[in-house]
């Protein structure tokens, strides 16, 4: 008698967008949507309160999210359908910051204070909550952008892949500073600097999956740098290898500010957006030399697009217009480099960060 092998369909993998907005009059600061990746459309899920969320980021083993608000940082933990549960709330001792990470090992949060150019490192509990201030640091100095008054601005604040240096990034002096990190104490050390081109302004920085390379986007110069990345017995070390620009060659930067920064699933993929010129590039990923080849740089139907996402499957994007209210969806296809608007905009106030997680 023969027996026939049973094949059962696998469930398809389900993703949801948290996307955070500031509040001003309302009291919505958190957006929750399910994502359908063949369409490459959201579907509203789930609202949260929360005061002016400028930033949100999740935890590297998915189960928690943090969020900038006016009174510090809030934590929630993730439940099985993607909405989220608020679990606490701690201070940051300073004013409202504007980015927030993790290490790889979830055991500290990091925030990056543009107003008073602050570093802040807190406990992360077993539970996920946020506990205590480890670790304080302020940056100093005169830098050299009249329009940002001379002062130092810290914009994003990441660990090196490796889990052994944090990389600020100070948009006002032209730098991002390399601190190395004690994990069982918190404490932070100042150990290198990276040297950016002058009037540039360092947004962010982001590294590959790989851990061997690093990119770092400029506000001003609407540009991104690439750099490698080395660690030889405690000694950081960044080469700049190379740049490419945001925009396309025959744009004048002037009036523009080069906003997010965001990789596909897989790396392969690297994603900008532009203000002013309210326009995403999308560039493919060398893996092997770090190198970024440009691909397209096309407008996104928005005003400011504040942040940008790919959808899973690589084949659909998003852009968050904070100016003009709304959420545009472009089908992307990288035989023709083109994106193509997919469907109507969606509403949403003051948009500032959408993130995309699997469930």
């Amino acid at each position: 008698m023969s027996t026939e092998t049973v094949k059962t369909k696998e469930k398809p993998d389900k993703f949801v967008a948290y996307v955070s907005t500031y509040t001003r009059n309302a009291e919505i600061g958190i957006y929750i949507y399910d994502i359908d990746v063949k369409k490459g459309r959201f579907t509203e899920k789930d609202k949260v309160k929360i005061t002016n969320s400028s930033y949100i980021t999740l935890s590297h083993n998915g189960k928690y999210l943090y969020a900038i608000t006016d009174l510090g940082v809030e934590s929630y933990k993730i439940k099985a359908d993607g909405t989220l549960v608020n679990t606490g709330t701690a201070s940051i001792n300073g004013m409202r910051g504007c980015y927030l990470s993790s290490d790889y090992e979830d055991k500290y949060l990091f925030v990056a204070g543009y107003h008073d150019a602050k570093v802040t490192v807190l406990k992360i509990n077993d539970d996920g909550t946020v506990g205590a201030i480890t670790d304080e640091i302020y940056s100093s100095g005169l830098g050299s952008i009249i329009e940002r008054a001379f002062l130092p601005h810290v914009t994003c604040v990441k660990m090196t892949r490796d889990n052994k240096y944090l990389c600020a990034c100070d948009s006002g002096m032209d730098q991002v500073k390399v601190y190395e990190f004690d994990s069982e104490t918190g404490k932070l050390k100042f150990k290198d600097m990276i040297h950016c081109d002058q009037h540039s302004a360092p947004r962010y920085i982001k590294f590959h999956k790989n851990g061997k390379f690093a990119y770092v986007i400029h506000e001003v110069a609407c540009k991104i740098d690439i750099y490698s990345y080395t660690d030889e017995k405690g000694v950081p070390d960044f080469e700049r290898i190379g740049s490419v620009s945001t925009v396309n060659e025959d744009y004048k930067t002037s009036g523009s500010i080069a906003c997010a920064m965001k990789f596909s699933f897989d790396h392969k993929l690297l994603m900008a957006s532009v203000a002013g010129s309210n326009s995403v590039t999308i560039y493919k990923v060398n893996d092997r030399t770090g190198m970024l080849d440009k691909r397209l740089c096309l407008p996104v139907s928005g005003d400011y697009p504040k942040d940008v996402a790919f959808f899973p499957d690589c084949k659909h994007i998003v852009s968050i217009n904070h100016e003009s209210d709304t959420m545009s969806f472009f089908n992307l296809d990288l035989k023709k480099d083109i994106i193509v608007l997919n469907g109507p905009f969606m509403k949403l106030p003051s948009g500032n960060c959408v993130l995309v997680n699997k469930l």
